[in-house]
């Protein structure tokens, strides 16, 4: 609940002040952004799959303790336990949604440009909306019918405004558009089990699963490729891919939806794209032209239309980055990129 008071005063109940819920927001969103630009680094020296199987691996391990000490600390008492009973549909949900997600993810960025990758998987409420809408759950609005528009439009123009210097492709693009697909069907099949067991559960589950089915392949390319030769570019990538997107963006994002309304804390999102981008120019000399930001400001501009809720929805926190995690869900909710 919103205090009406200055930034620096805390509630009755001892919530944490509004400058440090801020200020973690603000690292969770550079971790998010910076997620990007470690990936990129990362798939330039280093096989990309082998890239995602290692983060995979590495996020589920630390997922143990992590899920040992937050499932301890932070009981709520709506949710239940969950059982074996549940882990085999846990387990598909979240594999397909959270670790699927994340090997297209670094897939994308092989092939494409991190300002095109960030923008273009930022379309992912959108595509929310549209199955949605397809199972009944959703009304097809106006205003949510123009977000759509405006976002396929917003597409349209970053392809045919592509650039030599951008560095873009539109494989690439395909791919980060698959990869806001597959978190999309994670929040539609998901939300049944988030609203029972919890997005802790689920995304424990996904990511022990994914390093399960990741681990062989890990093992085979460092032993093909040697974890000498990955280099110090790759093996910084997979460490932090696997340590401040997946666990300590989740944390800063769960932790502020107990204090913050949960409009108020997604909408860091919206910049996630444009700090993505200027970090991709700064650090990567990639120069996206101004056709990437005419179609960056419609695809948003899209995305805010569809995101906007007409009344106040509880939300529940996913994995972000990317991600996650959502009115219908976003990836403000999830594990981030």
């Amino acid at each position: 609940m919103e205090h009406p008071s200055g930034a620096c005063e805390r509630s009755p109940r001892g919530a944490p002040s509004r400058a440090r819920l801020y200020g973690l927001l603000a690292v969770m969103l550079g971790i998010w952004a910076a997620n990007f630009i470690f990936a990129k680094v990362a798939v330039r020296t280093a096989p990309p799959v082998l890239v995602a199987c290692l983060r995979t691996v590495l996020s589920g391990l630390l997922m143990i303790p992590v899920y040992r000490v937050v499932s301890r600390r932070h009981l709520d008492p709506v949710l239940r336990p969950f059982t074996l009973r549940d882990v085999p549909r846990m387990a598909l949900v979240g594999v397909l949604g959270i670790v699927g997600n994340q090997f297209a993810f670094v897939l994308a960025l092989s092939t494409t440009s991190v300002a095109h990758g960030a923008i273009v998987g930022a379309t992912s409420p959108v595509l929310v909306l549209i199955g949605a809408a397809a199972l009944g759950r959703e009304k097809l609005r106006v205003r949510k019918v123009l977000g759509m528009l405006a976002s396929v439009a917003g597409v349209a123009v970053l392809q045919f405004g592509r650039v030599p210097s951008g560095h873009s492709s539109p494989v690439g693009d395909a791919v980060m558009l698959g990869n806001a697909a597959l978190f999309a069907g994670f929040s539609l099949l998901g939300k049944p089990l988030l609203e029972e067991v919890g997005s802790l559960a689920v995304n424990a589950v996904a990511y022990w699963g994914g390093a399960l089915l990741a681990l062989p392949y890990a093992v085979f390319g460092l032993v093909r490729v040697g974890p000498a030769q990955l280099g110090l570019a790759a093996w910084a990538g997979v460490l932090y891919m696997a340590v401040a997107p997946s666990i300590v963006g989740y944390l800063i994002y769960a932790h502020a939806l107990r204090y913050l309304p949960s409009s108020r804390v997604a909408s860091v999102t919206y910049l996630q794209p444009v700090l993505a981008t200027l970090l991709a120019v700064a650090l990567l000399g990639e120069r996206p032209g101004l056709g990437y930001a005419f179609g960056a400001l419609v695809i948003l501009g899209g995305v805010w239309l569809v995101q906007s809720p007409s009344a106040p929805r509880r939300t529940v926190p996913l994995s972000p980055p990317q991600a996650l995690p959502h009115r219908p869900l976003t990836r403000a909710d999830g594990p981030g990129p």
